[in-house]
């Protein structure tokens, strides 16, 4: 690590309070802002999931819409991440809030024909990966000790409620109004983040240049300067390897939520409730576990909590073969989403196992490549998870999706458990690679 720990927070086995967490004056914008773009963003994406479903009626250009988002992050997630460690990390914030504002004020026109709305969205998804970057380094940045494992759950329980509010209220406004208005909401949200931003956080400047000094390096050099520090590291590849198993066949299901409300339901409107299944639960593991489960803990409930998260998705994915369709068919897979969602809390302990191997002048790039990772697993998810409801019934593919899941996700659980967290920093130089001349 790049600073050390207050002795106090390294010796202790208590969790810290959500008031210690909110006295540090940047978490505040920091936070806040993630929960207004958050809301926004999910409002309009299932928005605009729904609109394609109806005009198409085709479960993959419907998972398509949906995970259009995450391709970004696999096209170019490292090198844009990188820009959080190349660039004053308020800057990467405010500026990539002010473009998405402006991207998705345009989205917002009516009329617009669908390839032009999918290409905007594909243009406000790629300001995601600098800001998430820059936004998980400086908050790795501003909380010392514990404060970063009880910020990081409440975080994760602000984001899963953040996705429910905006599925519902998504779902809500298409029964009265346009998939405009969806858009200018979310407009409206990421202009007020980037003010909030803009005011409350401190002019830092950028985190390598007291490593690289006057010397600018490409954002391909830095890219590839992260990707061989998580190459490097055991520990670190299994991190990610976890994260990224689970991501895939949790997050699949997502897809094709339009189609699996219309085969328990028969209807389009059942697609937020059972999106915002999951995040409700995510939500409640991530405030029992950040908040009232000592560090030690939490590591010891990794496992468990990754095995819940899966198998949730399987028994969801049999209730129709057990009982059939209908009200109670559907209830039982919203609770089962629900507890799927609980076990989603494992990422806690991941996050903060991931940061306390990364040194700061990394972390950007080192996000990067972990959120690349993961978004284009959440991508490759859906988009599977589409093509295969178009051969087979939605809550086979769920079903199999779960069961898949907990197969796979074993080996890099013992992975896991096989290292050491020591032998990450140790191995691995924290000094950032020689860069050459700029070729951005």
């Amino acid at each position: 690590m790049s600073r050390r720990r207050p002795r106090s927070d390294r010796g202790t086995s208590r969790p810290a309070t959500y008031g210690q967490v909110f006295a540090v004056g940047e978490f505040r914008p920091l936070f806040g802002s993630y929960l207004l773009s958050t809301i926004g963003d999910e409002l309009a994406r299932v928005a605009l999931t729904v609109l394609v479903y109806q005009r198409t009626e085709s479960a993959l250009l419907s998972a398509i819409t949906f995970g259009i988002s995450y391709l970004p992050w696999i096209l170019g997630g490292p090198v844009l991440a990188a820009l959080a460690d190349r660039l004053p990390r308020h800057r990467v914030l405010i500026t990539s809030d002010l473009a998405r504002a402006v991207l998705v004020a345009a989205m917002a026109v009516p009329g617009l024909p669908l390839a032009l709305l999918l290409g905007l969205l594909l243009l406000v998804s790629l300001c995601s990966p600098p800001f998430e970057a820059a936004r998980s380094a400086l908050m790795a940045d501003v909380l010392e000790g514990d404060r970063y494992a009880v910020a990081t759950s409440l975080t994760g329980v602000t984001a899963q409620l953040s996705q429910l509010i905006g599925f519902l209220l998504g779902g809500a406004l298409l029964l009265h109004f346009s998939p405009s208005a969806a858009l200018l909401l979310n407009a409206a949200t990421f202009a007020v983040s980037a003010g909030w931003l803009a005011v409350g956080l401190q002019r830092r400047p950028a985190p390598g240049s007291a490593d690289a000094g006057a010397e600018v390096r490409s954002l391909w050099r830095e890219t590839a300067s992260g990707m061989r520090f998580v190459a490097a590291t055991p520990r670190l590849l299994s991190i990610v390897g976890v994260l990224w198993v689970a991501a895939l066949f949790v997050n699949a299901p997502e897809g094709i939520a339009t189609p699996l409300g219309l085969q328990l339901q028969g209807t389009t409107a059942a697609t937020g409730i059972l999106l915002a299944a999951a995040p409700a639960g995510t939500a409640l593991g991530g405030l029992v576990v950040g908040r009232f489960c000592p560090p030690h803990v939490r590591e010891r409930l990794l496992a468990p909590l990754v095995a819940l998260s899966l198998g949730g998705v399987l028994l969801a994915g049999l209730v129709p073969v057990w009982l059939g369709t209908g009200s109670a068919a559907f209830a039982a897979v919203v609770a089962l989403f629900f507890v799927a969602g609980i076990g989603g809390a494992c990422s806690i302990p991941l996050n903060v196992a991931f940061v306390q191997a990364v040194p700061s002048a990394f972390r950007g790039r080192a996000f990067g490549v972990a959120a690349a990772g993961l978004a284009g697993v959440q991508g490759l998810g859906v988009v599977l998870a589409g093509l295969g409801a178009e051969v087979l019934a939605p809550n086979t593919v769920v079903a199999l999706s779960g069961g898949i899941g907990l197969v796979v996700v074993v080996v890099p659980l013992i992975a896991l458990r096989r290292s050491r967290p020591g032998e990450t920093t140790a191995r691995v130089s924290p000094a950032p690679v020689p860069g050459g001349p700029s070729q951005s």
